[in-house]
This record gives structure tokens, sequence and C-alpha cells, in this order.
């Protein structure tokens, strides 16, 4: 009940007339001591003399509250402004007495009415004290009767230079903070043992479990500006198994006004612990690219596509021409680069399936380059609407390189994906296909087409990340198909550099690959988010198995087993040499599964195969379509898998 007085009495402030009131009270009073200190605290003065100046001292001292303003700041939150809001008022009340008793005796309005300036000087002193340590003892009064009735939690500062000093300032400072920091953590010898603003510096060797359970810690905040994100990794690693919550303090350079904010103060994200290095490009040949030049994005709405867009908004291109049917995506990427003062950007809303609508886009724009992102990419979705795989992934596909090649388009570059390399689904079996048309229309030598092909994006709309963290609020449990199952990932600036980059290099005809490091385990991923929620596998949150999907692989690849590689200038991304084509056989065959599936053809899954001859459906009905060896049991791959490595 006292909790809830209190939380309701927050949301209101203090009445300003009420402050006001205090305010001249702590006027009269002072008044009466400066009297007592003048007279060494004895009364040896005209007592009658007080009485009739008191109230004129508070009315002067009413005016000046008045004109100054200085009563209607909020206690709870006074500052350094408030304190001069109150300097300002005690100086113009002394300087209105003064010029008052210098009238009255030249005049005589008031008979023996007079203040000597010694005690003007001592009640400005003592008034200035008063009302600014009043505001404090307030303030004060307000925080620790309010905390009494908070659950509070214990938090750890990893960095005690200043920017850990700032944390603990935003921490402590902020009303609706409910974190008391009871240490920091710093590798600096010469901090060790001391205390910054009443907190003692540990060095980082006390960080055990018995410290974090003996303290009652529950949140590890990492403020070290400038830090190595491999040593992050490293740091935030030997923690996720202690019971806590990994925090990061952002770069100063992204804090609001200068000032950190509670809100900035995020949970180390999953993807610091990922075993591999950032991937980080300068897009020099791609800025040259595009310099003066038409580009379009299809799919520009999406996770890979709308990030593509943000990073050529950063170009010197003539205009971005943006495709994507989901109307509300495309209008919010609208709206973030408007807010962010790039032009010069054209979103149509539009199907690629639709060809004339596709060609009078491209006859009125005539672009140079095509960056082609739009698909379907849901593999478990895709199994069973192979309809419309088909129809988006290939037919949608080659509506675009088609029209490419009758408007002279420059350059064309396809966001392809691992799952198109051994495809055991519909939806990698469609990128292939997609994949072999583009190789067929560069024989053309009009168009240089080129390929990206790379792993899992975190992220991304659908992906694991934003899956887990959902089950995860939600109480669990997560879901992983397999216990052993691996894959590359990726964050998405990453994805849309390679991407960009390669429509820098490419020459035509190429597929670039990216050296992702090593595949990661979903389980081990899983359990890594569990504790980086603070929380405990499997106390707290469990992980459920829930079998391999229909299409799903255990794991992927970025290379069919009969394609190499060729390195480029760049040592994180590869050219794949892909296995020779029939060109015109194969482009046969791809215009007549796009027709036969405007039919609703059955038969179009059967005739994938055909077209890629490696592709075997796995842990699906489609099985039944292969000659032989119709389902791979998942140990039995990562059997093979172990084999050739």
């Amino acid at each position: 009940m006292i909790q809830n007085y209190l939380t309701n009495r927050a949301q209101k402030y203090t009445s300003k007339w009420i402050v006001l009131a205090i305010d001249l009270t702590l006027i009269a009073i002072t008044f009466v001591f400066s009297y007592l200190i003048r007279f060494n605290l004895t009364l040896d003065f005209d007592i009658d003399a007080l009485f009739l100046q008191l109230p004129v001292i508070m009315v002067i001292g009413l005016v000046s509250f008045l004109i100054t303003g200085s009563y209607k700041g909020v206690i709870r939150h006074t500052g350094v402004r408030d304190v001069y809001n109150i300097f300002n008022a005690i100086c113009l009340s002394s300087i209105i007495t003064i010029f008052m008793v210098i009238v009255n005796r030249e005049m005589n309005y008031m008979e023996n009415f007079t203040v000597p300036l010694s005690i003007i000087i001592i009640h400005s002193l003592l008034a200035f004290m008063a009302l600014s340590a009043s505001r404090y003892v307030f303030k004060t009064a307000y925080y620790n009767l309010v905390k009494q009735f908070k659950i509070t939690k214990n938090v750890i500062i990893y960095g005690a230079g200043e920017s850990g000093i700032l944390t603990q300032n935003a921490l402590t400072s902020h009303t609706g903070s409910v974190s008391k920091v009871v240490g920091y953590i710093d590798r600096d010898n010469e901090k060790v043992g001391k205390n910054i603003n009443g907190v003692r510096v540990y060095g980082p060797e006390v960080l055990t479990e018995y410290f974090i359970k003996n303290h009652d810690i529950s949140e590890i905040i990492f403020s070290i500006q400038n830090i190595d994100r491999n040593r992050l990794r490293e740091l935030v690693e030997e923690l996720v198994d202690f019971p806590v919550q990994v925090k990061i303090v952002p770069p100063i350079e992204d804090w609001i006004n200068g000032e950190l904010k509670i809100s900035q103060i995020k949970q180390v994200q999953i993807e610091d612990l990922l075993d591999r290095a950032p991937i980080n490009i300068k897009n020099s040949r791609i800025s040259n690219e595009l310099r003066n030049k038409v580009v379009v994005v299809t799919g520009g709405a999406g996770s890979i596509g709308s990030e593509l867009v943000r990073q050529i908004a950063n170009c010197d291109y003539k205009s971005l021409i943006v495709i994507d049917q989901a109307e509300s995506a495309l209008y919010d990427l609208q709206q973030e680069l408007k807010q962010n003062g790039f032009h010069n950007f054209i979103p149509i809303v539009g199907d690629i399936r639709d060809k004339n609508r596709m060609s009078a886009i491209f006859q009125e724009h005539r672009p140079n380059l095509v960056f082609h992102a739009a698909a379907y990419k849901h593999v478990p979705l895709m199994e069973y609407n192979s309809y419309e795989a088909i129809k988006i992934n290939v037919a949608g596909t080659k509506v675009i390189v088609d029209l490419s090649l009758d408007n002279n388009v420059d350059k064309f570059i396809f966001v392809s994906t691992d799952k198109a390399v051994n495809p055991t689904n519909v939806m990698g079996a469609t990128k292939r296909i997609a994949e072999m048309y583009i190789s067929c229309s560069e024989q053309y030598k009009k168009t240089k087409f080129i390929t990206t092909r790379f792993g899992n994006v975190l992220g991304s709309n659908g992906s694991v990340i934003p899956l887990f963290k959902k089950q995860i609020e939600n109480g669990g449990p997560l879901t992983v198909t397999h216990k052993d199952i691996t894959r590359y990932f990726m964050t998405i600036p990453e994805a849309a550099q390679l991407v960009l980059e390669a429509g820098g290099m490419g020459q035509g005809g190429e597929i670039f690959i990216f050296d992702m490091g090593e595949s990661v385990r979903i389980f081990d991923l899983a359990k890594n988010m569990i504790k980086l929620s603070g929380l405990r596998y499997p106390e707290d949150i469990d992980i459920k198995i829930t079998g391999l999907r229909p299409g799903e692989k255990l794991y992927e690849e970025l290379l069919a087993n009969v394609e190499d590689t060729m390195p480029t200038y760049h040592k994180k991304i590869m050219i794949s040499k892909s296995r020779e084509l029939l060109y015109e056989e194969t482009k046969s065959k791809i215009n007549e599964l796009c027709v036969s599936n405007m039919f609703f053809n059955e038969n179009t899954v059967r005739m994938m195969k055909e077209i890629v001859p490696e592709y075997v459906s796995n842990n699906s009905d489609l099985c039944k379509l292969d000659k032989k060896d119709t389902k791979i049991d998942p140990e039995t791959i990562m059997s093979k898998k172990v084999l050739q490595s």
C-alpha cells in the first residue's frame, strides 16, 4: 500500500507554492540567525526593530523569488541550474534590501527602520546555504524513502575509467533506476583497492562464482570505450557460465546529447560470441562503381535488401530504385531514408513476377546496376509450396535477368544462399536453378552477371536469433531441431558488404563466397543466449529437440563437391569454380520448368531434380521422388562430413 502511494506520488510534482512557503520560512529563520551571529549568540540587540524588519525582509524575498522563479524547480531533480537560480534570488533580495535602507535613510519613510550592512551580508550567506541545503536534503530523503520500497539489483561495472564513472552516475542518478553499483573491475593495479565515488575497485581475478553469489550480483556492465571485439568476446565468454546478465555501454559518440541514458545500456548480443572475427570491407570499388549510376534493388525492404539500400544510399549514385511487394516494410524504409536526409531514391511497390510492370520500370529508369535480393527463403514453408518457390525464386529471377539483358544493364548481382549447394530442399534447389540460369545468361556477354553466396544472417526476418529471443521472453523452452545441427553465420551489414564488394570486383560469371570461419553449433548458441539473459540452463530455461524439419540439412556447405575456389584480393572472399553447364539445354529445361509451373504441373519438383542432379530431398515427403537413397540419415551426413574433413 505504501509502495503504491509512493509510486503515485512520484508521478506528481510537489506544489511550487509549498516550495515558496518553505523558502520564505527559511528566509525568516536565517534572518534571525544572522542577528544572533552578528551579536555573538546573545540578545544584545533591538528585538523590536528585528520584528519590524522581518516582514519587510520576507516581502522582499517573496518578490525576488517570484522574479527569478527559483521556487519552480522540481525538488527531486535539483541540479546546478536550480542552485544558480537561488543565488540570483538571494543577490536580488540583498540589492533590494540595501536600496530600501538607503532610500529610507534619506526620505525617512519608516522611522527607526534600518538594517546594518553586516546583517545583510550574513543573511545572504546563510539564506543561500539554507535554501541550497534544503533542496539537497529533500532530494536525498525522497530517493532514500522511495528506494526502501524498491527491489534493487547489484551491479558490477567492468572498467573504472571515465566511461565507467559516467555509467555509475547514470545508474545512480536516474529516478527509475533500481541498480546499485557494488564495485568496479579494472586491470589497472594503481586503481585496484581504491574507492571511486564510494565504490571499491577490484581486480578481474575476483570474478568467481563465490564472489558473484556472495555479493548477490545480477548484472555486469562493460563500460570500456574502443574495446577490441575479440577481447570483448573473450571477456564475455568468461562470464556466460555465471548467473548474471552481461551488458555493454555504447561508444561515447552514440550517447544522446553527450550524456549516457540507462536505456542505451544494452545486453551483449550473441553476435559477439561467434567464433570468428568480424569482417570489414572498404567499399571503395563499389563507391566508384555506383557514381552517377541508376541502381535497382529488388526485395529492397527485406533484411538483406534494406541493408543494401542503406549502404548504397551513402554513395554518390544518380538514382536508387527500391522494389518490393511488402508495402508496410517499404514505407518504413522510405521514412527511415527521409529522416536520415537521403534523396534520389524511388520506392516502388511491385512484384518481380509481373513482367509487364518490371519492364515498364526498367524502360523508364534505365538502370545501370541491378541487385537482385527478392526471394522466398524459408525452407519448411517452401518445401510444400513449390509452386510459389519456383514462381518467385526461378521465374521471378528469370524476369529480372531477361530485362537486364534487354535493357543493357551493366552489372547484375544476385543474392544466393549456401542452401543452393547440394540442395536437400525445394528452396535451395530453386536458388541453385536461379544461379544456373544466370550462368547461362552470362554467355551472351552483354550484362556482367555476378552471384554471391553466403550462410545464415543474424537478425534477419525468420532467423534463429529473433526466435530464441522471443522464446526466452516467453519463458522457454528454446527449440532446436537437432543437437548436432550447425550453421554458418554473418551479420546483416557483413552480408550487404559482401554483395556490394562483389558488385565492385566482379567481371561476370563469378560466384563469390565468404570465408565465414567455423560453423556454429545451434545447440551451443541456444545455451549461450540463455546464459547471456542471466538465466540458467536447464534450471530456468530448457532446450527442446524437435527433430529436423522437412528439407533441412544437418549442416550447410558453401561449395558443392565438384567445385573449387580461387582467391581474390580480399582474403575473406573467394571465387567458386563451378562445373560446366550445357547452357542451351539447361536454359531450355529452366524455361520448361517455369511454363509447367504456370499450369500447376505436379511434376515440377521432379523436373527440378533433373535440372539439379545433386538435389536429393532430405527428411521430406519429396524423398519418394529420388531414385535411390531417398532418405539420408542426419548421423550419416555428419559422419561423412567428419571423414571428408
